[in-house]
């Protein structure tokens, strides 16, 4: 049985505009050990997937479909009984440390709250487990440390006592969601490098969500490719780094800059993301794709499985082999996004 197995997942808000569906339809399975990145543009439903599957949205919110952890769904578990997973067995490193450390109360006790609640530990106890924690993601002193509060950590320090909170239970499951935004790439590769050796130690299964097309490349085992709230291309991080067969997958890849990219401009994505209150009826990055055509445009393609390539999915109408060339001559400049 997978340790976490999402079908249909699907998560509807209500706004004064009407309904708006940010994800529309993924499912994925994850493995103890393994690694998933989900990645996409801003607003492509990245995070309100791992959300809807903590119970976490927001009022407005509704999560439908399944998302099995240990073959309990998530989405129908009573309140309690899901509060005693959250933080013990699925944990979740939140985008924002400084908005989801609480900055009226200290490292300590915010750490030593989660070990008292789930492990029935006694505060000094819990105290002692809290400064090994943070002793494992590297924070000097962390005796004298954890007597702190958030505002007095640096950016990148804030986000390691996220990563020790949300490992204090040794969960079965990490959900990190933008780990190393706003860090400079010294302090990226630090948290990347320890949540390996972390993963190593434990057999922690990690979700990754990200924007950071290196950070996949350098933690994760599979991509799923979001576009518009749906599933674009699914499948081994190296097929998707390195054999992309989708046109917006091409296009994510072709945006990196390169260091042999010398005085040539960056390569851009046209256009901008679709208003999710009104996506178009076919797939929703027909108004962007080079490669469109008019059934593009009305008609939906469905996530299969490419033929020679059974654990790779793509949800397009064009042919692998088009989509290939395509992605050769943008990589030699024959051709633009």
């Amino acid at each position: 049985m997978p340790l976490i197995e999402v079908n249909s997942l699907n998560v509807q808000f209500q706004t004064p505009d009407g309904e708006v569906t940010a994800v529309n339809g993924i499912s994925f399975v994850l493995d103890r050990g393994q690694t998933l990145g989900i990645v996409g543009e801003s607003g492509s439903g990245k995070s309100q997937s791992v959300l809807a599957m903590m119970g976490l949205l927001a009022s407005n919110g509704r999560a439908t479909g399944q998302a099995l952890f240990d073959g309990q769904d998530l989405l129908t578990m009573a309140p309690k009984a899901l509060n005693q997973i959250r933080g013990n067995r699925v944990a979740m490193i939140f985008q924002d440390p400084m908005t989801s450390l609480n900055p009226y109360l200290t490292v300590e006790r915010q750490m030593t709250e989660v070990l008292q609640f789930h492990k029935g530990m006694s505060r000094q106890q819990a105290r002692v487990r809290a400064v090994q924690a943070l002793d494992a993601v590297k924070i000097p002193e962390a005796a004298k440390r954890v007597m702190q509060y958030p505002h007095e950590f640096s950016g990148g320090m804030r986000q390691r006592v996220m990563i020790a909170m949300a490992l204090l239970c040794e969960p079965d499951v990490l959900i990190a969601d933008e780990p190393t935004t706003a860090l400079d790439v010294t302090v990226q590769a630090q948290i990347i490098a320890l949540m390996r050796d972390l993963q190593r130690d434990h057999g922690t299964a990690i979700v990754m969500i990200t924007h950071d097309l290196g950070v996949v490349a350098g933690l994760c085992d599979e991509v799923m490719v979001l576009y518009g709230g749906r599933a674009m291309e699914h499948g081994s991080a190296e097929s998707i780094f390195y054999q992309p067969t989708h046109p917006y997958t091409v296009g994510l890849l072709g945006a990196v800059p390169k260091l042999e990219q010398g005085d040539h401009a960056l390569v851009a994505i046209p256009g901008a993301p679709p208003n999710m209150a009104r996506l178009p009826p076919g797939c929703p990055f027909s108004e962007r794709c080079a490669l469109a055509e008019p059934r593009c445009v009305n008609t939906r393609p469905t996530l299969s499985a490419i033929a020679d390539r059974p654990a790779v999915f793509r949800a397009c109408h064009k042919r692998v082999d088009e989509v290939m060339r395509y992605a050769d001559a943008l990589a030699t400049g024959e051709v633009s996004v």
